[in-house]
């Protein structure tokens, strides 16, 4: 498996100190390839939000190393300067509830994040028209979010992850609120999408109808990391 994607080896996360201190994560390690999504599972409180604050550079780690693509940006600290860059530029967000800019259209919700990066407006538009061609959500790309389906609003949260072409997407029970149908449309999507931009995705989720899809699962408790073959029989 090739360690571009992103690598995590020995992730730690302690809150508070001394008597009052809790280890949230205890050393973590996992490994997502380019093109490959996997599943990220474990009971409340066993430290998954934790950790994908971590993988977010949303919080400090304690200890560790995380590799993004073939950038080390954390090794007992941070090695980029810039966190809300590498947010932006290098990490795609996908969340439970879409949280598109309600005043913006679908096309500018989804172009925002380039223009923000400085890449021309035209530019950006063309990009994010062919995300959500690939999508296929193209023809509501001049509707207000208000004007979408649920799962058209996920397609289109899915574009806005994927248009800085990020080397990780970190979905956030992605699936939550959908239905069956669409529930398994979105993970289908997030495996094109995958493959066709070379991601590695990571999709925390309780949703009992996608997991069997996953080739590989991470089951995390306690703060720790288990591995285990998936059944992957959702897609080929």
């Amino acid at each position: 498996m090739s360690v571009n994607g992103i690598q995590v080896e020995g992730l730690r996360k302690r809150y508070g100190e001394g008597d009052t201190a809790v280890d949230a994560l205890k050393g973590v390690d996992m490994q997502v390839a380019p093109g490959e999504v996997v599943g990220l599972i474990g009971p409340s409180g066993s430290g998954k939000s934790t950790l994908l604050k971590c993988l977010g550079a949303v919080i400090d780690p304690t200890a560790g190393r995380m590799v993004l693509g073939d950038e080390v940006i954390y090794d007992g600290g941070w090695k980029v300067r810039d966190l809300r860059a590498l947010r932006r530029d290098k990490i795609g967000f996908v969340f439970q509830a879409p949280y598109l800019i309600p005043f913006l259209d679908v096309l500018d919700n989804v172009a925002l994040l380039p223009m923000l990066a400085g890449v021309p407006n035209d530019e950006a538009r063309a990009v994010a028209l062919e995300l959500l061609t690939a999508l296929d959500v193209q023809h509501r790309f001049r509707a207000m979010p208000s004007q979408l389906s649920g799962g058209e609003q996920q397609r289109v949260s899915i574009a806005r992850g994927l248009v800085n072409r990020p080397p990780v997407i970190l979905a956030d029970e992605p699936t939550a609120p959908l239905d069956s149908e669409r529930a398994m449309a979105v993970i289908r999507i997030l495996n094109d999408m995958a493959q066709k931009y070379e991601t590695a995705v990571i999709v925390v989720t309780h949703d009992e109808k996608i997991i069997p899809t996953f080739k590989r699962i991470y089951h995390i408790r306690d703060g720790v990391t288990h591995e285990e073959r998936g059944e992957g029989r959702g897609f080929a």
